[in-house]
This record gives C-alpha cells, sequence and structure tokens, in this order.
C-alpha cells in the first residue's frame, strides 16, 4: 500500500470549508488549476467525488459531509503536535513526577525540593521512590521520570547525566564512643569494628582503596546494602559507618562525624534521565528545580 500524501488533508479540509476550488486555491496560495489536480487526487484517493456541480457551485456529497468534521479535527490535531511547545507556566501544570533515589537526597533536600515546587507548581506532585540497585531500566521504560545517583559504567549509554556536587566520605559513630573523644589516625579508625555498604554485597569499595596505599584493612564486622541501615546500626552500637557527607547530613543528625584521617574518596552525584525527556517543558523545569534547590542549600552559609 503507497504512502499516503497527509497533505491532501489540508487540502481536503480547506475545500470543504470554502466549497469552491477558486476559493481554496486562493486560501492555500495555490493557482486553480494546480488545486483542480489536488481534487483530481482526492477523488481519486477517497473513491468518492466529494464535490459535484449544482448551478455555478459546487456542493459536497455525503461522503464530503461524513468527512468534514474528521478532517478537520485531524488538520487541527496535525498543527497542534507540529507546533512549537509554548512556555511553560508552571502554576497551570498538573503532573506526578517520581524521581528515584536514596532516603539520604530525600532526607537532605527532599523538603526544601518539595516546598519550592508547591509554591511554584502546586498541581504537581513528587513521589520518591527506592532506589535499590542502578538499572537503567526504570529510566528506560518510563516508570521512573527522575533519578540521582552516582554514575556507575553499568548505566545504559544513552542515559543523559547532569552532576549536582561532590561528596566525600566521612565517618560516624554514635555519641560517647571512643573515637568521639581522642584524635583519630588511620591505623585507629582501620583496627575499630566497620560497616561495609554494598547493595552488591561487596567486601570492599572506595574508602579500602583508600587505606591500601597505607598498608591498612578496615576490620569488617558486617554488610547491609545502604547508608540509612548503616547510619541504624553505628546509632545503637561502637560500629563505624563511612558514608558520603552531604548526601546523609539529616540521617546523621545526633551522631559524631569525622574527617577520614587519610585522602577521603569523593563521588560525584548526579542528576539522571532518559534522553526522550529532554525536551519536555515540565521535565527541564523539574530538572533546573532539583539543581537550582541543591546548590541553593549547599551554598547558605551555616547558621
Amino acid at each position: 500500500m503507497p504512502t499516503p500524501d497527509f497533505n491532501l488533508l489540508i487540502t481536503l479540509d480547506v475545500l470543504l470549508a470554502e466549497g469552491s476550488v477558486a476559493a481554496a486555491a486562493r486560501r492555500l496560495g495555490l493557482s486553480p488549476s494546480a488545486m483542480s489536480r489536488a481534487l483530481a487526487r482526492l477523488r481519486q484517493t477517497t473513491g468518492d467525488p466529494l464535490l459535484v456541480r449544482a448551478g455555478r457551485g459546487l456542493v459536497p456529497t455525503p461522503r464530503a459531509l461524513e468527512l468534514r468534521q474528521r478532517v478537520s479535527q485531524l488538520v487541527d490535531d496535525v498543527q497542534e503536535v507540529l507546533r512549537p511547545q509554548v512556555e511553560l507556566d508552571p502554576k497551570q501544570l498538573a503532573r506526578t513526577f517520581t524521581v528515584r533515589t536514596g532516603e539520604g537526597f530525600v532526607e537532605t533536600f527532599g523538603p526544601n525540593l518539595i516546598a519550592r515546587v508547591s509554591s511554584e507548581a502546586p498541581g504537581v506532585q513528587l513521589r520518591f521512590v527506592p532506589k535499590p540497585d542502578k538499572d537503567s531500566g526504570p529510566l528506560r521504560d518510563a516508570s521512573v521520570d527522575l533519578e540521582t545517583g552516582v554514575v556507575s559504567k553499568t548505566m545504559g549509554p544513552e542515559i543523559r547525566t547532569q552532576g549536582l556536587f561532590r561528596d566525600r566520605f566521612i565517618g560516624v559513630v554514635r555519641t560517647g564512643h571512643k573515637l568521639s573523644q581522642s584524635k583519630i589516625t588511620a591505623a585507629r579508625y582501620a583496627a575499630a569494628q566497620h560497616i561495609a555498604i554494598s547493595r552488591r554485597g561487596l567486601n570492599r569499595g572506595p574508602v579500602d582503596e583508600a587505606l591500601e596505599p597505607l598498608g591498612l584493612e578496615r576490620n569488617i564486622v558486617t554488610m547491609v546494602a545502604g547508608f540509612s541501615t548503616a547510619l541504624a546500626l553505628a546509632r545503637k552500637s561502637d560500629l563505624i559507618a563511612t558514608v558520603p557527607e552531604l548526601n546523609t547530613e539529616g540521617l546523621r543528625a545526633g551522631m559524631h562525624s569525622f574527617p577520614l584521617p587519610f585522602p577521603p574518596p569523593e563521588v560525584t552525584v548526579s542528576l539522571l534521565w532518559h534522553p526522550r525527556m529532554d525536551a519536555d517543558p515540565a521535565h527541564r523545569w523539574l530538572r533546573k528545580s532539583v539543581r537550582e534547590v541543591c546548590t541553593e542549600q549547599l551554598t547558605a552559609p551555616a547558621d
């Protein structure tokens, strides 16, 4: 079957509206002969005369009357699809965005982000969902709109990323822990009891790699999958949780945090999204909101 010429829809719409070949030609900027040829093609394509002579004018056939409203709607829909997007008005936006991120990010940046979104776009709802892995599938299948995290080698090659901030690892213990009461050396840190944090069950991570040149190895006694679980354990025990500083600010409240006594590993926390959302005005507004909330919060003077 040959590919239909969709330009004929516009021609048919104008012909049916004007009821005259000459008037339709003037409206479309065509010559009367070109419009007559277009009408002939329409008659051949639809298998119906569409407009027939009645005295000095043309009148639509029953098939033309049947098509008139449908064709007009189709032309309007096509023009709407191809029309450049107007500038977004967030206050008119009604949408739910699903953001996949860690608990630490929600604890630290969630309140300010929610406040900003509620102020600028009261019809928008943010739905935060946990991030059990680094699989790009949820972004790809559109079950997730936006994600935050550290870019990994396993991420889909098409996923777009934009850095939000740099974060460094620190040590965290309960208040009153012996490491909170005296100078911490790399040797004392390594010899203490540690919580390893790995979603994939790995015993070694960036902290262990940073200790290796010093000839030291952490005394790991347990392993968990996330920062919040590690901090909950450290709060109730003599274990050390080594976590990113900025991304766990809210989770560490009431605990003793200390800089690592060796060059700390650093990570870049990024925004991640699928390229099909690149040009979507609402999605662009959300990405901008997340970036600005993180920047404003991290650069605000301390109380």
